[in-house]
């Protein structure tokens, strides 16, 4: 199967599109050991660990991102330049990742034939 590029680039909250994308890259895990998730633009919001959406009557769902370890998905790659865009250090987010330049990221992904945005 081909490796597969799961691109988030979407705030957590307001749209379904990081939930569902999660969802797909979990179930694509039993599929192929070749999937790594990229989070760029809002979609580095996706991990912060302390988000309150219960007032917005959302479900919290970045401690579901945990679940990455347990279903083998290793790579996981957030941007570098977003988070300081946003003003979000590393300690922040929910999961370790491996905190990248964006042109280091594309560079990346470059290698992924198959790439999903969400």
């Amino acid at each position: 199967m081909n490796k597969i590029a799961f691109i988030g680039r979407h705030a957590p909250h307001g749209s379904a599109a990081g939930r569902e994308g999660l969802d797909a890259l979990l179930a694509s895990s039993a599929l192929t050991d070749a999937v790594a998730l990229f989070l760029i633009e809002d979609g580095v919001l996706q991990l912060l660990a302390d988000q309150r959406p219960q007032s917005i009557l959302q479900r919290h769902y970045a401690p579901t991102f945990k679940l990455l370890e347990l279903y083998d998905v290793e790579e996981v790659y957030v941007c570098a330049d977003s988070l300081r865009e946003r003003g979000v250090q590393p300690d922040a987010l929910a999961i370790e990742v491996r905190c990248l330049p964006r042109a280091e990221l594309t560079r990346l992904w470059a290698g992924y034939p198959v790439h999903l945005s969400f």
